[in-house]
């Protein structure tokens, strides 16, 4: 069995696309995923890059050699 992954942008019309696609010969189901938007300023991971900043844990390199440089001494 194969898969077609269609990304829609109208949410509204999403009841239309799967009847629609109900309707074509050979297709054995119908799924919808509906992703999120996430706030990314909510995420731990970005609270914590925020603390890290506030607190000056950060690196600055012109260079991936500078960068190693300075992390490891």
């Amino acid at each position: 069995m194969a898969t077609i992954v269609l990304d829609v942008q109208d949410e509204s019309l999403l009841t239309q696309i799967k009847k629609a696609c109900q309707l074509l010969k050979g297709v054995a189901s119908v799924r919808v995923h509906k992703t999120k938007n996430e706030d990314i300023t909510q995420t731990a991971g970005y609270k914590e890059a925020m603390e890290d900043i506030k607190h000056g844990r950060v690196y600055h390199a012109e260079s991936v050699d500078e960068m190693f440089k300075q992390i490891l001494g």
